[in-house]
């Protein structure tokens, strides 16, 4: 039953987020909003629903580190599994605005987040902030979408026939889509409790893997699918997007609407949301490379979450190999990776220097 009901859980938050997408946008459009800010807010936001939906229903039951888990291991995902699978079917194209604007945003949100968890909880005050800055970026991108033209969206909107021109329409979407969400999220919740009980591992292990991973579905096929038809900057705009929004949104109202502060565990504080700051520091000089994720590095990017993964795993049974893993993964694998990503940062600096140098 617990399977059954994470299987329909899934495909109601799936279901529930298309919904919402198609309906809100439209909404915003006719009201005479820049498709810019539609598909970097409303779009984004709509891919991050499934979060909001599982971390809120996660948070109003007491079960915190299903919210924070579902954050952390979310934005790993998707930069991780998502860009690392959609690069390795084709190679992908980084706009100059994310490696000088996005990226960095994501950056530094995620060290807020950091910053606001040391003292072990996320509180009325932590989410008061995160939403703040939610709104100012949202205001940020309003004026900038006033200066740019309307075909440089960065974004694709969801399809529809003429039917979504309608207001009634649009408003029954929204409605549907939320009413999906909440009752996915409350499916996805409590099978994810049962399977942490029943395989004796954490809620913060099944949050950062399963729960993550499950919602994560709508960044999953809308980056692929951008990949397959050849729409490439779609595919990194769409994991940056909604890792700021996972974080300003997603957390900030958990934190709100949460009945009482939200633990963070020790565990996450010392090893997930410092990793999860690693790989949004690693898209920067990967990205700024040429502005194009390559095969190699798309694959590098799959490996390290199925190493992660295996960490997560190992760590959860309390493996014997646990220590040796931990020792090659700490003085070889990510010395090795570090001094990589300073030589690709090296390389793309001189090589935008020729560059400039030859246009003078």
């Amino acid at each position: 039953m617990s399977v059954l009901m994470f299987a329909a859980g899934l495909v109601l938050l799936v279901l529930g987020a298309d919904l919402l997408v198609r309906g809100a946008s439209r909404l915003s459009l006719s009201l005479g909003i820049s498709p810019l800010v539609v598909g970097l807010t409303v779009v984004a936001f709509g891919t991050s629903a499934p979060e909001l939906a599982v971390s809120v229903q996660g948070a109003i039951n007491g079960q915190g580190d299903i919210a924070i888990g579902n954050v952390v291991g979310s934005n790993i995902f998707n930069v991780l599994f998502i860009l690392g699978l959609s690069a390795l079917i084709t190679p992908l194209v980084v706009h100059r605005q994310l490696v000088r604007k996005e990226v960095p945003i994501m950056i530094g949100v995620s060290l807020l987040m950091w910053a606001l968890a040391v003292d072990g909880a996320l509180g009325l005050f932590d989410g008061l902030l995160l939403t703040g800055l939610l709104i100012v970026y949202v205001v940020a991108l309003y004026v900038q979408s006033r200066r740019a033209p309307a075909e440089e969206t960065g974004e694709e909107l969801p399809e529809g026939g003429p039917w979504l021109d309608r207001t009634w329409v649009q408003l029954l979407l929204i409605v549907a889509g939320l009413a999906l969400l909440v009752l996915g999220s409350r499916w996805l919740v409590a099978a994810a409790i049962a399977f942490a009980q029943k395989l004796g591992i954490s809620e913060l292990v099944v949050g950062l893997t399963i729960v993550a991973a499950g919602t994560s579905l709508p960044e999953v096929a809308t980056s692929i699918m951008a990949a397959l038809k050849g729409q490439r900057d779609i595919a990194v705009g769409n994991v940056v997007g909604s890792n700021i929004f996972n974080i300003l949104a997603v957390l900030g109202l958990t934190a709100l609407v949460a009945p009482g502060d939200i633990p963070v565990a020790s565990s996450a504080l010392r090893f997930d949301i410092p990793i999860m700051i690693a790989v949004a520091v690693a898209c920067l000089p990967v990205m700024f490379n040429g502005y194009r994720i390559e095969r190699w590095e798309g694959g590098v990017f799959f490996l390290f979450y199925l190493a992660y993964t295996a960490w997560l795993v190992m760590y959860a049974q309390e493996h014997a190999l646990l220590d040796e893993y931990r020792t090659v993964m700490v003085y070889g694998v990510l010395p090795l990776t570090a001094l990589t990503l300073f030589v690709m940062t090296w390389r793309g600096w001189q090589l935008r220097r020729e560059r400039l140098a030859n246009a003078k």
